[in-house]
């Protein structure tokens, strides 16, 4: 036996030498030219689920929600190949689908998606990425009930962050233990509108791990979302966004949907405890303060769903705090930069060097580019140091009583007088040269040259009323054919039947999108910039004030926020009004209200180089088209 020994030896030394190379075998993470590589075999990807123990228990059921997460990862991935997460939480995916072409989650036998939406999965997990589709608390199949921003909404996808950094439990479907031993624990959270609300919402709370966010046409006040300054939009929204979301039999959550529309205030409009829940700036959760995770934010300046204040507010903060960011700024509707025309390719790119840099630490030098990209006509877009345009400086604008606005204040002791009376925004700029009971507007002359508004413009009003309170509606419009962005219609684009693809296929899951164009019109008139207030709340969203009968008093707010050219030749006209029966189901209250022009202007950034001194003093004679056809939006929902 003795002359089998060293034979033996060999087969040993032979198995011992090999088995660690063998472990070694197979792609690892590659970059090249800044940017991961496409090495790994997507139709091979491991395709799992687990449901992840949140803190919460939202349907009182006497245990704590779970939330279902379908994965996606490369099928190396494991203890010996950690990879990064790149997580898409909705509330969506089995109601409205996700993107333009409304996908939804295909599963298989075993329970596992076959087809995640979006191209996220098909584009990133080839280069080494794990993509967690999670269904939000209440939804789809997840435990619990929606509560639309609220605890439950935040704690849910905060407890998957927590889980792939070993700090909560999950578990398989047959209930064995699951955990994440196949991720390097650093994650980001990415997705439009409430998905990307939910990353704002997770960012805020501080959590360890969540390295960056890309929140697209996201929330991150739900008091904004819903209301402006004690100006309601909608009644009982909450209740009827939960019910919507929510695809269990209607009885399981009706109790959580009752204490929403109890609490919400929609009787008086104010900010309260429900709201200060649902607020990512300086609420009751979470807030700007807090934010570990660096921020790219992606919204429009026509987002009248989500509306605009949202990410400028949220933008303002973080820069406060030096939390490191960049900003797309798009003149579309609802829409997804995916589908802005011409900038497919370009977003693509940059979120994946984002990522990179992010995710796995790869110096690609996508801090060092200028921070801000904003679109300044249908197809044209530049780059800036950042957003807003940094040399924009306030102009104040201000009212005479002979119908013109200027750069010199009104005679003291001028007034202009309207009745607050609900009134759609095409009657409120229609025949601004002609009076109008529930309106004043004041026009410039034509413009000398192009002007471009970058940030917030701040109507700084003086006004008396002989009631307590009266909404105020403030309007820039730019008056001047032109061709605009038509984002009224289809939110501003038009689907094609060509395709491009970004990423891998399979059978079930193809990378391929259809291409889109961008809706164009020519129009006589264009409201730029908005602004809703309820005088009471002048002083305080939640201590409201009336305003003593016969006494006049200053009321000063912010509008939406801007990015706008007004071209040479044009004319610029503010109107202030009362309801705004576009944008809020709120009556009027009938007020008489008095405006004090010579106390009374509007503040407008607009980039210096670009003066209003010239421009003429013939206005008044100014008279707009009769009517211009704004329609009312489409169903809030349908924007998701």
């Amino acid at each position: 036996m003795s002359h089998l020994r060293p034979a033996l030896l060999a087969v040993a030394l032979t198995l011992a030498i090999a088995t660690p190379a063998q472990a070694a075998v197979g792609p690892a993470i590659t970059v090249e030219n800044g940017r991961t590589q496409p090495v790994f075999s997507y139709a091979d990807a491991v395709r799992e689920h687990v449901y992840v123990e949140s803190s919460v228990d939202s349907d009182a059921d006497g245990r704590l929600d779970r939330v279902r997460v379908d994965i996606i990862r490369p099928k190396e991935s494991g203890p010996g190949l950690k990879v990064p997460v790149i997580i898409d939480e909705s509330p969506y995916y089995d109601n409205s689908g996700r993107g333009n072409e409304a996908e939804r989650k295909v599963y298989d036998s075993a329970g596992n998606v076959t087809k995640f939406p979006l191209f996220y999965d098909n584009y990133f997990v080839p280069r080494g990425y794990a993509v967690l589709n999670v269904d939000m608390l209440g939804t789809t199949r997840s435990d619990g009930c929606p509560d639309i921003g609220g605890k439950a909404d935040v704690l849910g996808g905060k407890a998957v962050v927590d889980w792939l950094n070993g700090r909560a439990r999950a578990f398989r479907a047959d209930g064995t233990p699951a955990t994440a031993d196949w991720t390097t624990g650093k994650s980001a959270m990415i997705g439009k509108s409430y998905d990307g609300t939910l990353a704002n919402a997770v960012a805020a709370t501080g959590v360890k791990g969540l390295e960056t966010i890309v929140p697209i046409s996201a929330i991150s006040s739900w008091y904004r979302y819903q209301r402006s300054n004690g100006v309601v939009y909608s009644y009982d929204y909450a209740s009827w966004l939960a019910n919507y979301v929510d695809t269990d039999p209607e009885a399981k959550c009706q109790a959580v949907r009752d204490r929403m529309d109890a609490e919400d205030g929609d009787d008086t409009g104010d900010y309260n405890a429900f709201w200060a829940e649902r607020d990512y700036l300086s609420g009751l959760l979470g807030d700007a303060s807090k934010v570990r995770a660096s921020v790219f934010v992606v919204h429009t300046v026509n987002d009248l769903n989500v509306k605009p204040d949202n990410f400028s507010t949220w933008w303002d903060a973080l820069a406060r705090r030096g939390v490191p960011r960049k900003i797309w700024v798009g003149q579309y509707q609802h829409v997804d930069p995916f589908d802005f025309e011409g900038r497919r390719d370009v977003w693509v790119d940059t979120l994946h060097r984002w990522f990179d840099h992010w995710l796995l630490g790869v110096r690609n030098g996508i801090m060092s580019e200028p921070r801000a990209d904003v679109q300044t006509g249908p197809t044209s877009w530049i780059t800036q140091r950042d957003w807003p345009a940094p040399l924009a400086a306030r102009l104040p604008l201000r009212p005479s009583a002979d119908g013109g606005l200027g750069l010199r204040p009104a005679a003291r002791g001028a007034t202009a007088s309207f009745a607050d009376v609900a009134m759609d925004e095409a009657d409120m700029i229609a025949d601004v040269g002609t009076a109008k009971p529930g309106r004043v507007a004041f026009t410039t002359g034509p413009l000398p040259l192009d002007l471009r508004l970058s940030g917030t413009p701040t109507a700084d009003l003086t006004v008396k009323l002989d009631k307590p309170t009266s909404n105020l509606t403030a309007l820039l419009v730019d008056f001047g054919d032109a061709a605009r962005v038509d984002w009224r219609r289809g939110q501003g684009i038009t689907t094609l039947t060509e395709e491009d693809c970004h990423g891998e296929s399979t059978a079930a899951d193809d990378a391929c999108y259809k291409k889109v164009v961008t809706n164009v019109a020519n129009r006589p008139a264009e409201v730029v910039a908005r602004g809703w207030i309820d005088v009471q709340n002048r002083a305080s969203l939640s201590e409201p004030s009336p305003l003593p009968a016969g006494t006049f008093g200053k009321v000063r707010w912010r509008t939406l926020p801007q990015d706008y050219t007004f071209a040479k030749g044009h004319r610029l006209a503010l109107v202030i009004a009362g309801t705004d029966s576009t944008y809020s189901e709120e009556p009027g209250t009938g007020a008489n209200v008095t405006l004090d022009l010579a106390a009374s202007s509007v503040s407008v950034p607009f980039v210096l180089g670009t003066p209003l001194t010239d421009v003429p003093e013939d206005r008044a004679t100014f008279r707009g088209p009769s009517r211009v056809e704004l329609p009312k939006a489409e169903p809030e929902f349908s924007f998701f």
